[in-house]
């Protein structure tokens, strides 16, 4: 009778770390080019889909106590920053999901000329991207609750410059952790601009 006890209790166990882990970490491999050469084609990397946890309960929202508020949205641990690295649904029919990332938030008017991109005026300092763009775009203000992406690979990317804004909504999680090929093993490349700003 202990025996099947310990076993039903480990099973139990066994379940419920499984859960947790499902819901708030995934793996994701790069298909494409479009992040190098920060993240290569065959690198697989651990993503943390609880990070932007948000809701909204409209204007009742901006009472909750200790959480962090953009408009009328709650994040448990913070809301998405300028250069991080984010898995998401894109906004166009595809197989799989994409990994940009963010450089426009809400808000935010977006430009992009003469090889500078430049958010509210301000031109952004980029070390982690491969090239300087060789396109324009905008100026364009991004929507509420939605974040304008880039791939560091500039000239060779799918991203916000031509299809447009991706929703919060379509957020998997932030990039973590690099795991595979061992050699490439790490904290994913994120950026902190909020850092170099101060």
């Amino acid at each position: 009778m202990r025996f099947l006890r310990e076993l039903l209790e480990t099973l139990i166990l066994a379940v419920l770390i499984f859960l947790v882990v499902q819901t708030t970490l995934q793996s994701f491999q790069i298909q494409f080019e479009s992040m190098k050469p920060n993240l290569q084609p065959g690198q697989r990397l651990v993503v943390n889909k609880i990070l932007y946890f948000n809701f909204s309960w409209g204007k009742a929202t901006k009472y909750i106590p200790f959480l962090h508020k953009e408009n009328n949205t709650a994040f448990l641990f913070h809301p998405p920053q300028r250069g991080d690295v984010i898995v998401f649904e894109p906004p166009l029919p595809s197989a799989s999901d994409y990994i940009k990332r963010i450089i426009g938030l809400p808000g935010e008017k977006i430009e992009i000329k003469g090889g500078k991109v430049y958010a509210n005026g301000e031109p952004l300092n980029e070390p982690y991207i491969a090239d300087v763009p060789n396109y324009n775009y905008g100026p364009e203000v991004v929507p509420p609750g939605y974040y304008f992406v880039l791939g560091d690979n500039r000239n060779n990317s799918s991203d916000s410059h031509s299809w447009g804004f991706v929703p919060l909504k379509n957020f998997v999680g932030k990039a973590w952790v690099s795991f595979w090929p061992l050699d490439r093993w790490g904290w994913a490349p994120n950026y902190s601009f909020a850092q170099v700003e101060r």
